[in-house]
């Protein structure tokens, strides 16, 4: 009997360690792989206008910022209380010590962080956009 015992112990321990495993696994896939991926989920749903929003807002700009460079290594360069698929988030871009722009999503419900990725600069995506504008009219000229 007491075999039997040890042997159940065994397999459900087994099997409460391959649940945490894939659970930290997951977690991990989520925020390392969220390149190109968008706000899916959120604690705020939002159908009011874009004024409505700081009152709707649960956590401060402050925590959000604290929160983002909790995740990400660098320096704030702007933060937006804003909607993402239906949700209230702020978006916080960060500049890494390597120069490169990470945007990060900050639930405005509960701080959770539910969107990492590498992005380019406001300015560099504006002048691109001028740059090709401006190869149109040449093009019709």
């Amino acid at each position: 009997m007491k075999k039997k015992t040890v042997t159940i112990c065994k397999m459900a321990t087994t099997f409460i360690t391959a649940i945490a495993l894939a659970s930290i696994v997951q977690a991990g896939m989520s925020f390392a792989g969220d390149n190109g991926k968008e706000v899916t989920s959120g604690s705020i749903r939002v159908q009011q206008e874009e004024s409505a929003y700081p009152a709707l807002a649960q956590i401060t700009v402050e925590q959000a910022k604290d929160i983002a460079l909790s995740n990400i290594q660098g320096e704030v360069l702007k933060i937006e209380l804003e909607e993402e698929n239906g949700f209230l988030v702020y978006g916080v871009e960060v500049v890494g010590p390597d120069k490169t722009v990470t945007d990060v999503k900050i639930d405005a419900g509960n701080g959770d962080v539910l969107l990492v990725e590498k992005d380019t600069p406001d300015g560099d995506k504006d002048n691109n956009d001028e740059q090709d504008n401006n190869d149109e009219h040449e093009d019709k000229d």
